[in-house]
């Protein structure tokens, strides 16, 4: 599969604003001694409009996970203020650049692979199914992304995946039989790991079928409340925003239909980031408007962060006569096995990465999510 950008790609970049401005031609322009192409190549878009909403959205709740990881959910962003390292190295990591992993080139390419062209509009569950393959092959984050499926959480499967056991630990034990709560999700095989791996939770649902059911709104604001959360994506259908908390009933989101040119790393090392944080107040919308599909993230970065994530889904979702998702202790055994992700043995590095999608296919999942009795 070509790539997003052509190899010319380099020859073009000062002339990125003005393309269309030119005529749509296979000759050469001289300009100072220098040979640009015009054309990129037939290979691609030069731009996310009209198609990019739904993973910048998604870029938007990783970011959030990043900087919940390295430098605190408490920790907030300070016009011209100088930034911790974390924090540069954290927007290099979305740099409209292919060599850069979570870049627009990346997630458009690896959605090839869950049946999306590059240009196509994508939805909440493939955006989640690109980060989690993606993540793969990000080793300074060190992430675990669990995407869950048939609206079920398994603890025990996240907690395969998380627990860095020792080398010479060749199985996990089982965990613990017995009913949810706090207590047995602390005992156990389990409950000893010697380090966590930090999780990034992603739910997606389907909350009725051509509207949100209304028996959704109250456990659906309850995410919102919990110390984990990093929001939900969604919107309306080829119009996606970030969701970052509710007022009443109404749901506060950030919009990421503002067009913004290319930005790159200056000489320093540094990125300019004015672009990378909200040009307007954030919006809001009646929870009723939003479309049914959707994806609830959260992080947890620590073992204790998701036992008491478990404990708050058990209190506040589970109670619930008619569910949003199910939280269950052991994997369902009607379910093939789970085996933790891992990253292909291919050598890849930077540009590389777009290349690997044939690898990872094998995890590949339906957009459809299972529709909800209504």
């Amino acid at each position: 599969m070509e790539s997003v950008l052509s190899k010319y790609e380099n020859q073009i970049t000062i002339f990125a604003d003005y393309l269309e401005e030119f005529p749509d031609t296979d000759e050469l322009v001289w300009i100072l001694g220098k040979q640009h192409l015009l054309k990129t190549g037939g290979t691609g878009p030069s731009s996310d409009a009209g198609w990019g909403c739904m993973l910048r959205c998604g870029q938007m709740m990783l970011a959030q996970a990043l900087i919940c990881r390295h430098l605190g959910r408490d920790w907030n962003w300070e016009k011209q203020k100088e930034q911790p390292k974390e924090y540069q190295r954290i927007l290099q990591c979305f740099l409209d650049r292919k060599d850069c992993c979570y870049s627009i080139h990346q997630m458009a390419q690896m959605g090839v692979g869950e049946g999306k062209s590059i240009g196509e509009w994508f939805g909440p569950n493939t955006v989640a199914q690109v980060l989690k393959k993606l993540a793969l092959f990000d080793e300074w984050n060190s992430l675990a992304v669990y995407v869950s499926m048939d609206n079920t959480v398994v603890i025990e499967d996240i907690k395969k995946m998380c627990c860095v056991l020792p080398s010479s630990a060749d199985t996990v034990g089982e965990s613990p039989p017995g009913t949810l709560n706090a207590s047995n999700q602390s005992r156990g095989t389990f409950a000893c790991c010697p380090a966590w791996k930090p999780l990034l939770l992603i739910v997606p649902l389907r909350l009725g079928i051509n509207q949100i059911n209304p028996v959704y709104v109250d456990a659906f604001k309850e995410c919102f409340k919990m110390p984990q959360s990093l929001g939900a994506l969604g919107g309306k259908p080829n119009n996606a925003y970030y969701f970052i908390g509710f007022l009443g009933d109404e749901l506060i989101f950030l919009d990421p239909h503002t067009t913004q040119t290319f930005v790159n790393t200056e000489e320093n090392g540094t990125v300019d980031d004015q672009t990378f944080h909200c040009l307007q107040s954030p919006q809001r919308m009646n929870i009723l408007n939003l479309d049914p599909s959707v994806a609830l993230g959260f992080f947890c970065k620590e073992e204790k962060d998701f036992d008491n994530w478990c404990s708050l889904v058990q209190k506040e979702i589970l109670k619930e006569n008619l569910r949003m998702f199910e939280l269950v202790q052991k994997h369902p055994s009607h379910w093939p096995p789970f085996v933790p992700p891992a990253k292909p043995e291919v050598t890849t590095s930077g540009a590389e990465f777009i290349d690997s999608t044939e690898q990872l296919e094998e995890s590949d999942l339906e957009e459809d999510f299972e529709i909800l009795s209504v």
